[in-house]
């Protein structure tokens, strides 16, 4: 017999059945705040839902039956890597005018970019756990918030110390909006899949800048570089109504916070701070105070004191912030040690070859800005490519193809002549975005396919953490090289001085190619890649979803 037809709405959430007692077996707790509240009591009563609450469920609840949820997973949190990283590049062009108009001088505006980098490093490890123990959509989305704070106070900011304050803080935000917004991809896509999705990771990453230089510089121009951020703030908004109505509301992680489970492990968050920040500092003042000043050796001793400190901290502790047990397993520490060898190179070049187009070809800050855009254009659009391309290679060959391709990038620099002129400099240029463009997303995901489904926060941080030394110690390193060839030297004169530099270079990115000789490709199954993450965090969320959308239950679109 056929039930009897019903004209309600399928998608309006209904009360559920009282029980004798008046209590009914879903009622919310309100220790989540995912949770739609209904009416409090027992009998015949109405959900009463916000209509923004309402419109978030059932647009939520389609996304999670398409079987392309997993890329507007994708999608949504590359908009808020946009926001975060747009203004990197085109805002260190604008220091100059920065500084005139808060009456100081570039020097300290510096800080501005520098701080920053120095906060997400510092940072990174403990948003990564904080990311684990209390959601990563959770703590996506207070990044967001977080991010749109900063903006408006950098926007708003009356004098140099308020906008360094704000751009520090904006870096401690974008370290845990970094690691978030990294493990809700990875954890969207089946470990055989993640290296696509981290091929348009790059893109971002590395495009996001070259878009901020196209359309930050005649902001900047036309009406202040205080539009710079009223910009990030509108990217941001959007970002976050978007991941509001898309993000899975029980993605992986929170567990722990649920469960009680160990306690945070405050001491290596402490021995981080001092071990990384420390061996930063060092690194960033060594060329301006010069390597044998006490300030600069003592940072370096004090990093090694905190990191012998911090391992002897990380083997104690049931749940280490520093997940220093993953080295012992081959596709961490070598896709690790490849990723930092590799970026070392590659940051060290790109910051010394817009000084090399000055200084030896003559050409003009502008001019040299414009020419090296095609290292990162060249990356980001190579890197989705290269992602659907390693499916099939295997991420072992990818990231040994990318690795040598830096390599030899470095090699063309270092042949550079006053003859040759500027054509062999786009030509390394190009080189090096083809090489990290190909070799990133396989490293990454590699070394994200080791960790649990709880602890991708962990994974994301720990690249981040990398990524951040290895660029500072490369521009550093590569940059001291280069100054201490140079000898006042001028235009031509100083050709072998950068051809030493970029030799240094090479040399220490082959050290990447060692290292991505020894990493293993992820096993892949012929048939089409099934994902459910609630099975693998034991959380019966929304972010249970397979190739076929009819798989996904009704509980998929439950908030």
């Amino acid at each position: 017999m056929s039930p009897p037809h019903s004209d309600e709405d399928p998608d309006r959430p209904r009360p559920a059945a009282a029980r004798p007692d008046g209590e009914r077996p879903d009622a919310p707790t309100g220790s989540d705040p995912d949770e739609l509240v209904y009416g409090a009591g027992g009998g015949e009563e109405f959900a009463v839902v916000p209509w923004p609450l309402l419109l978030r469920e059932r647009v939520h609840r389609r996304a999670t039956r398409s079987d392309r949820y997993r890329w507007l997973v994708l999608a949504v949190t590359l908009a808020g890597l946009l926001s975060s990283n747009i203004l990197f590049t085109v805002f260190v062009v604008a220091l100059p005018r920065v500084a005139a108009s808060l009456h100081t001088t570039v020097p300290t505006v510096t800080w501005v970019v520098t701080g920053p980098l120095l906060a997400v490093a510092v940072m990174a490890p403990l948003a990564g756990k904080l990311s684990d123990r209390w959601g990563h959509r959770r703590f996506y989305l207070i990044g967001m918030v977080n991010l749109l704070f900063v903006a408006t106070l950098s926007a708003a900011a009356p004098n140099v110390d308020v906008l360094i304050f704000a751009r520090v803080l904006g870096g401690a935000v974008g370290a845990g909006l970094g690691a978030s917004s990294m493990a809700l991809v990875l954890g969207a896509f089946d470990r055989g899949d993640r290296v696509k999705a981290m091929g348009w990771w790059a893109l971002v990453g590395a495009g996001g800048p070259v878009l901020g230089v196209a359309i930050g510089g005649p902001i900047i121009e036309t009406i202040g570089w205080r539009w710079m951020f009223i910009l990030e703030v509108f990217i941001g908004a959007i970002a976050l109504v978007l991941a509001l109505l898309v993000l899975p509301a029980h993605a992986s992680g929170r567990t722990r916070l649920k469960t009680g489970g160990p306690p945070l492990d405050i001491g290596g968050a402490v021995f981080v701070v001092l071990a990384v920040g420390s061996l930063l500092f060092g690194l960033n003042r060594g060329p301006v105070l010069g390597w044998r000043s006490p300030f600069v050796i003592g940072a370096f001793v004090l990093s090694a004191v905190a990191g012998a400190v911090l391992v002897l901290v990380e083997r104690r502790v049931q749940d280490p912030l520093v997940p220093l047990h993953y080295l012992k397993q081959r596709n961490f520490a070598f896709p690790i040690g490849a990723q930092m060898l590799s970026n070392f190179a590659y940051l060290g070049g790109f910051f010394l070859s817009p000084l090399l187009l000055e200084e030896v070809y003559g050409r003009s800050e502008s001019a040299a800005g414009l020419l090296v855009i095609p290292r990162p254009l060249t990356f980001s659009l190579i890197a989705p490519i290269a992602g659907y391309v390693a499916v099939r290679i295997g991420e072992r060959s990818a990231a040994v193809t990318g690795t040598l391709c830096v390599v030899l990038s470095m090699g063309v620099f270092a042949l550079t002549g006053k003859n040759t002129g500027i054509a062999l400099v786009e030509v390394a240029l190009v080189l090096s975005g083809i090489g990290l463009g190909v070799s990133s997303p396989s490293i990454a995901s590699s070394m994200a396919n080791v960790f649990d489904q709880s602890a991708l926060g962990t994974a994301a941080a720990t690249q981040q953490l990398m990524t951040q030394i290895s660029t500072v110690a490369g521009i550093q390193v590569i940059q001291t090289v280069q100054s201490s060839e140079a000898h006042g030297l001028h235009g031509a004169a100083l050709l072998p001085s950068f051809h030493t530099a970029f030799l240094v270079g090479g040399v220490v990115a082959i050290g990447g190619v060692i290292c991505a000789l020894f990493v293993r490709s992820a096993a892949r199954s012929d048939g089409q890649p099934v994902m459910n993450v609630a099975a693998a965090t034991g959380d019966p969320g929304p972010l249970a979803f397979e190739a076929d959308a009819d798989a996904v239950g009704d509980e998929a679109g439950v908030v």
